[in-house]
C-alpha cells in the first residue's frame, strides 16, 4: 500500500485525508474508489484506515479522512452533526472525482455505526456514488440513542438538551459534555472494554461532545431516504448481538431501503470487539464487501486476488 496526502474542503474547512493506494506501481489505474465514514468519535485513523490497509490489497483506492472538527480537519472541536457530516463525505467524492488515476464512475462509500448512516444520507442524493455499504449501521439517532439509555439517563438528556436549546440561543454556545453522556458504552460490556483498550490509543478519541450534537443526532434519521439509493445497491451488515446499535437498526435500514439490497447479520457478535486486521469475522467482512464492490461496479473478479 502507497499512501500520498489529499486534504479537502468541505463547506470552507480544510479536511485532512489520505489516499490509500494498491501498492502495484499504477498498473491497476484508474482504481475504484472506496470511501470509508467513521463513527461516532470517529478518526480516520481508526476503522477506515483498518479498511484502506484491507482493500487496498484487493485493487482498491481508499480515500480516509477526518470529519470537520476532528483529528487535524478544521472545525469546531466538540460539534458532532451528522447532517453536517454528510456534506463532509459528498465533498469527499468531490475530491476523488477529479483525481485522474482513480475512476470517477466507480465511487462507493462504506460507512461504519453512525457513519453506515450518514453515507446512505449522502448517497441517497448522490446519483455518483455507485454502492453503499453501511456496517452496524444506525437507522434513526433518537430510536438507536433511545435504546442505549434507562428511563433516568434517558430523561437527563433530554432535558439537558431542552435547557441547551435556550443557552445557545442566548449566549451562541453549546454545553461541552462527555461523549458518553450521549452514548452510553456501560450497558454495552463488549464494546465498552473495546473502546477503553484500542481505540482510546487514538489520539484525540473521547473529546467532549456538545449537547447541540446530541440534539441534532437525535433528529437524524437515514432510514427514511434509504429508498433514495435505488436502482444503486445497498449493502447492510450487523452483529446480531450488537448492544450498542442493536439489529433492529440493520432490519429498519433494510425496510425502508428498496431493491436492489442485501443485509447480512454476523452470527455470535457485538458492535466493535472484532474489529482487528486479522480477526476472522473481520476478515469475513472483508470478503463480503469485496463481492459486493465487485457486483455493484462491475469490476473484473481477477480484481479479488490482487497482493
Amino acid at each position: 500500500m502507497t499512501v500520498r496526502t489529499m486534504p479537502f474542503f468541505s463547506s470552507g474547512y480544510r479536511l485532512d485525508a489520505d489516499l490509500h493506494l494498491p501498492d502495484d506501481g499504477g498498473a491497476g489505474a484508474p482504481y475504484p474508489v472506496v470511501i470509508p465514514a467513521s463513527g461516532f468519535q470517529g478518526l480516520k485513523v481508526i476503522h477506515p484506515e483498518r479498511f484502506a490497509r484491507a482493500l487496498t490489497a484487493l485493487g482498491y483506492a481508499v480515500l480516509a479522512f477526518d470529519y470537520r472538527g476532528f483529528g487535524e480537519s478544521e472545525g469546531e472541536r466538540g460539534r458532532l452533526v451528522p447532517q453536517e457530516w454528510a456534506q463532509d463525505v459528498r465533498a469527499a467524492v468531490d475530491r476523488v472525482c477529479v483525481e485522474p488515476d482513480l475512476d470517477a464512475g466507480r465511487v462507493s462509500l462504506l460507512g461504519w455505526g453512525l457513519g453506515g448512516g450518514v453515507v446512505v444520507a449522502a448517497a441517497a442524493d448522490d446519483p455518483r456514488v455507485r454502492a453503499v455499504a453501511a456496517v452496524n449501521a444506525v437507522a434513526d439517532g433518537n430510536r438507536s440513542t433511545r435504546n442505549m439509555h434507562d428511563e433516568d439517563s434517558w430523561r437527563r438528556l433530554l432535558e439537558r438538551i431542552a435547557a441547551d436549546r435556550g443557552r445557545c440561543a442566548t449566549f451562541g454556545r453549546s454545553e461541552i459534555t462527555s461523549p458518553w453522556d450521549i452514548v452510553r458504552l456501560d450497558l454495552d460490556d463488549k464494546t465498552d472494554g473495546y473502546v477503553g483498550e484500542e481505540l482510546y490509543k487514538a489520539p484525540g478519541f473521547g473529546a467532549g461532545v456538545n449537547l447541540e450534537s446530541a440534539d441534532y443526532l437525535l433528529r437524524f434519521s437515514p432510514e427514511t431516504v434509504a429508498h433514495r439509493l435505488a436502482p444503486r445497491p445497498v449493502l447492510i451488515v450487523h452483529g446480531e448481538e450488537n448492544r450498542l446499535h442493536r439489529p433492529e437498526e440493520a432490519r429498519a435500514l433494510y425496510a425502508h431501503a428498496d431493491e436492489p439490497k442485501e443485509l447480512i447479520l454476523l452470527d455470535g457478535v457485538g458492535h466493535t470487539e472484532w474489529m482487528f486486521d486479522e480477526h476472522p469475522v473481520f476478515r469475513g467482512l472483508v470478503d463480503h464487501l469485496d463481492r459486493f464492490f465487485v457486483e455493484s461496479l462491475e469490476l473484473p473478479r481477477m480484481r479479488s486476488s490482487v497482493g
